[in-house]
């Protein structure tokens, strides 16, 4: 059964109507849905699956004890070895979404590396990812590199400087591209 890892920005609290039809269509659909236990869109999509009566929900945590899981889904428990509580100790449970999923649905703010790591990780795999970008009240789909950097021209010049400091942007963007190639420049 084809499974779909949603995730989103932090800084989201409450989902675009557009993002809740998707939503909606995927519940009708009963595919498998694979969520975060953060605070944000993790938490608002979650409000919205338990609404819904979704039953089809697996929750991912990193360590032992989800921060959140409304619906009382089963939860999948992600070892990481990073020190609790940090950007990489939580990384390890999205990396984990990417690896099961084939598909992402992701809510972006424009300036999330996080998200924009899942979109990455989702890529370096060659699955499609389905982004909303909050700011243009559009989806967008990501199927590859190229997709993938004019997702960024959508990004202001600090948001794409903390995407370098925080998730080395350039370098993941190059990889990828060389994957895809299959040689390095």
């Amino acid at each position: 059964m084809e499974s779909v890892f949603i995730a989103g920005s932090i800084t989201i609290k409450n989902l675009p109507s557009l993002f809740v039809e998707k939503l909606d269509s995927l519940i009708a659909a009963n595919l498998a849905v694979v969520v975060g236990d953060a605070n944000g869109v993790d938490k608002a999509v979650q409000e919205i699956l338990d609404d819904r009566g979704a039953t089809n929900v697996t929750v991912y945590c990193s360590g032992k004890v989800p921060r959140n899981n409304l619906g009382n889904w089963p939860v999948k428990e992600i070892y990481s070895s990073a020190e609790p509580g940090t950007k990489a100790f939580f990384t390890a449970k999205d990396v984990a979404m990417a690896e099961i999923a084939e598909l992402g649905l992701m809510l972006w703010d424009a300036k999330s590396t996080g998200t924009l790591n899942n979109v990455i990780e989702l890529t370096r795999r060659g699955k499609k990812s389905v982004v909303f970008v909050n700011k243009m009240d559009a989806f967008t789909i990501i199927r590859g590199p190229k997709d993938l950097k004019n997702l960024l021209e959508i990004m202001s010049d600090g948001a794409r400087d903390q995407a370098e400091k925080k998730i080395g942007l350039s370098a993941a963007v190059r990889k990828l591209t060389e994957h895809q190639t299959g040689f390095s420049f």
